[in-house]
């Protein structure tokens, strides 16, 4: 098992000096009501929006102090990337486009939360369903937090199709999905 695979689950541990670091610098958008709300809204297969958020947030932060570039931006940016309050998988045609579309709805939702952001933590929320979006991101952050969205939906979506590794994963996080 690889190290960015051990602090995949470690986000779902929330239990180490990583974690507390993250708190310390993106701990107010993670646990505001808003951010919270989301722990209900299915995101892949059986992770909620909030566990999703919270793992590519937590993997950002890591690999962003990894590679020296802002933490800071990437664990904000990451923490907000998908702050949209909608079911995608609802019988809605506006959610149809939801790939293309989610990432401005998040900024604006962004804005509503924070009243202001940074450039940077702008472009990480817009830009992170690049190639979707046709424009990639503008930072080595963006391309962080865009990296670790890729890698944790693979994960999340590989344990909907494998009975073998959600078995595996349930027991290294220590849940039943």
């Amino acid at each position: 098992m690889g190290r960015l695979f051990r602090h995949y689950l470690d986000s779902y541990k929330m239990n180490t000096p990583m974690w507390d670091e993250y708190l310390k610098v993106a701990g107010d958008l993670y646990n505001s009501p808003q951010l919270q709300s989301l722990a209900g809204i299915e995101h892949h297969y059986k992770i909620d929006r909030l566990q999703h958020i919270r793992s590519v947030a937590y993997l950002s932060f890591i690999i962003s102090k990894k590679l020296r570039v802002d933490a800071v931006e990437a664990a904000r940016g990451a923490t907000l990337h998908d702050l949209v309050y909608y079911d995608w998988r609802e019988n809605d045609w506006s959610h149809r486009p939801h790939g293309y579309r989610h990432p401005g709805f998040a900024v604006k939702n962004a804005y509503l939360l924070c009243g202001t952001l940074s450039k940077k933590q702008k472009n990480i929320i817009k830009r992170h369903m690049w190639p979707l979006t046709p424009i990639p991101p503008k930072y080595t952050e963006g391309w962080v937090v865009t990296a670790m969205d890729k890698y944790c939906a693979a994960i999340e979506i590989i344990c909907s199709k494998s009975d073998v590794f959600r078995e595996k994963f349930s027991k290294g996080v220590g849940l039943d999905i």
